[in-house]
């Protein structure tokens, strides 16, 4: 006799399609639409997800990652390797997205954190005291640039079981991420955590440092003297070079306004000259012979 087997009810906009192994392009747009959605109606600037100054897509923070992991009904499991040794921690870890229903693994992602990196190697003396007193190969000066000014910061080395939990969470961390854009395939539309972005600017776009006056007035100056939009746009390519090379965020943001303002004022130029004012029908009435009087004046035209 044959049995009736009851397939499994497929998930809207979700992530498991059991019956055929595979989604349509229908299903792969409401997925995509979904976390767009999610974006935009759950999600909040500076606490899920921020823009990077320099990198054209959002980046996605853990609370961010934790909330597409809830819409989709994902579930972490963590594979942890431990990579540590006397003077370092170090941690490799592997998290796997499981569906929370099914337990089907959908995605892995892997991060890795480890006590020898800059942020974790060095701490701040405590005295100045503390810093004469370390061995030579365990203290150094740190020099930084903020708000124009060059500063000396007496740093000592850290001790790796101190930060052994720490460099285990960020590990976690890491991967967690990387498993929620591989899983949900929102790598379109955010990028990198901002932990895995260089220390100089990080630095920068929490602080703001003063810009350069001459670098902005030379390159918004630039922007506001473009005649055309080829002009234009060739200037926005080399400015934005020298701009990142100078890691100057202030005048990157000042100079990307002056693109923006110009781009449209020569629009409406454009579409001013593709467009010219309807000239008023002559009057019938009106004899093209007739003289002027006492109270009729004609005027030339004069072309500018």
């Amino acid at each position: 006799m044959n049995e009736l087997i009851q397939m499994p009810v497929r998930e809207s906009a979700g992530l498991t399609a059991a019956e055929v192994h595979r989604f349509s392009a229908v299903e792969i747009r409401q997925r995509v639409n979904l976390v767009q959605e999610v974006m935009q109606g759950i999600m909040k600037r500076d606490t899920h997800y921020g823009t990077i100054p320099g990198t054209p897509k959002p980046t996605l923070y853990k609370p961010g990652a934790e909330v597409l992991c809830v819409t989709f009904r994902v579930a972490q499991e963590y594979r942890i390797e431990d990579l540590s040794t006397d003077k370092v921690a170090r941690y490799r870890v592997t998290c796997v997205g499981r569906h929370q229903t099914t337990g089907i693994a959908l995605g892995e992602g892997v991060g890795e954190c480890s006590s020898g990196e800059e942020k974790y190697k060095w701490r701040g003396s405590i005295c100045q005291e503390e810093f004469e007193s370390t061995p030579e190969n365990l203290r150094r000066i740190k020099f930084s640039k903020y708000k124009g000014n060059v500063e000396k910061k007496p740093q000592v080395r850290t001790e790796a079981a101190d930060l052994a939990n720490t460099v285990l969470k960020m590990a976690c961390k890491r991967a967690m991420i990387a498993m929620t854009l591989n899983v949900t395939a929102a790598s379109d539309i955010f990028t990198q955590d901002i932990e895995d972005l260089p220390e100089e600017l990080r630095h920068q776009e929490a602080s703001q440092p003063a810009t350069d006056p001459e670098l902005t007035k030379k390159w918004v100056g630039a922007a506001m003297a473009a005649e055309t939009q080829e002009a234009l746009t060739a200037l926005w390519r080399d400015g934005v070079k020298e701009l990142q090379e100078a890691k100057d965020i202030p005048a990157y943001s000042a100079f990307k306004a002056a693109v923006g303002a110009r781009g449209e004022a020569l629009k409406a130029v454009a579409e001013a000259k593709s467009d010219p004012e309807p000239q008023p029908e002559p009057d019938p009435a009106a004899s093209t012979e007739s003289q002027p009087t006492d109270e009729t004046v004609e005027f030339e035209e004069v072309s500018e």
